[in-house]
């Protein structure tokens, strides 16, 4: 048996993420390109790293090929040591045959074998797919302060959105009473973030129990959140007061990207006490030619500008042609904008390319983001 471990990282890393469309058609959305150097996991991972939670099993199944080759093994975070790591977790054969994962409680009841190895008091369970920065040791001892079988980290939204979100009412000590799934008329406007830390022995109680039920869709926040709450387990809130985004349509995502650009951003990608790790420190220096110019903007290693880029972010092994103009866009690695093209308000998928003197995307705020897909070519009439 491994290491006994007070609390590890259980990580749903498994989506599709359809909302972004054209950028995860052959890579899952936690892998997607943010912030330059970035990908959308390395959040949650550093979060576990600047935790000291040092052993993580990600759950994997949509397009897991890239995801599993970036996360390696685990030395970007500094999750290589001897008595912890970063465990890729795919769907696997079993005598009964294989099956994908049906949910996310699903995923992790298929991997409570990983649990039991470590034997640990409590799981922290993880979405893959949010921007944030939290310390969870905070949100472990709120959990131990109340003797909690389960924690759901929470976060006040504005009511006009709470139908948006799963929703927790709690009482005045922050024990939850009720949550309710979109509620249309809701009676709290505390939102879910999809982050859970379970007492080890109620999460693996509720796990084979809803695995027997044939009824259920597998999943936390409509069947084991509502089973618990029924057998008046203690539920409670943990309050989170930073910054958080689900940045999984285009317009948040774009948005989000372009926050970073702030003088002031709510997000600081800078912050030495608390930084975000990554993967991607093998490529050589940024080249930035005689008569290019760049302005407020990210431009991430590897990359090659001879145009001009003015508030935009600008992801690894990108190039940028002479005459070419990048405009309050977000351009994912290996992309490519040839002399005189014009890119503006617009996403451009990894090793995507603008042909010569065409123009993608529009200044008019009416206008949707312009979004063009991974390995997509656009020129001069549209898609080639």
């Amino acid at each position: 048996m491994a290491k006994k471990k007070e609390c590890i990282a259980m990580l749903l890393a498994g989506g599709q993420g359809s909302r972004l469309g054209a950028l995860t058609k052959s890579v899952a959305k936690p892998a997607v390109s943010f912030g330059g150097k970035y990908r959308i996991i390395d959040f949650s991972l550093s979060n576990c790293a600047n935790s000291h939670i040092d052993t993580v099993g990600v759950l994997t199944q949509y397009r897991p090929l890239r995801l599993n080759a970036y996360l390696g093994t685990g030395h970007a975070w500094d999750m290589d040591g001897r008595d912890g790591g970063v465990f890729i977790l795919p769907p696997y054969a079993t005598e009964s045959g294989a099956e994908w994962y049906k949910g996310t409680a699903d995923a992790i009841y298929q991997n409570i074998d990983f649990i039991d190895l470590y034997d640990p008091e409590y799981v922290l369970i993880l979405s893959g797919d949010h921007i944030y920065r939290m310390d969870y040791q905070d949100m472990l001892r709120n959990h131990k302060e109340h003797n909690a079988d389960l924690s759901v980290s929470v976060m006040q939204v504005p009511w006009e959105e709470a139908p948006r979100f799963g929703i927790m009412t709690a009482d005045s000590e922050g024990r939850i009473v009720k949550f309710s799934e979109k509620p249309k008329n809701p009676d709290s406007n505390l939102a879910s973030m999809g982050i859970y830390i379970f007492t080890a022995s109620v999460l693996k109680k509720a796990l084979i129990e809803d695995a027997k039920d044939p009824n259920s869709d597998h999943d936390f926040g409509g069947n084991i959140i509502p089973n618990l709450l029924r057998e008046q387990k203690r539920l409670f809130t943990y309050e989170f007061q930073g910054f958080w985004k689900d940045v999984g349509t285009f317009s948040s995502y774009h948005q989000t990207n372009m926050e970073l650009l702030d003088e002031h951003p709510a997000f600081d990608l800078f912050d030495p006490d608390r930084p975000i790790l990554s993967n991607t420190n093998t490529q050589p220096p940024q080249y930035i030619g005689p008569r290019a110019c760049v302005s407020e903007s990210i431009v991430a290693n590897g990359s090659r500008v001879l145009g001009t880029v003015d508030h935009s972010v600008i992801s690894t092994d990108t190039f940028i042609g002479e005459g070419a103009c990048v405009k309050d866009s977000v351009i994912l690695p290996g992309a490519r904008i040839e002399a005189g093209a014009r890119v503006v308000r617009a996403i451009m998928g990894e090793n995507s390319v603008v042909t010569q003197n065409s123009v993608f995307g529009s200044e008019d705020l009416s206008v949707p983001i312009a979004v063009l897909g991974n390995e997509a070519v656009y020129g001069e009439g549209g898609k080639k």
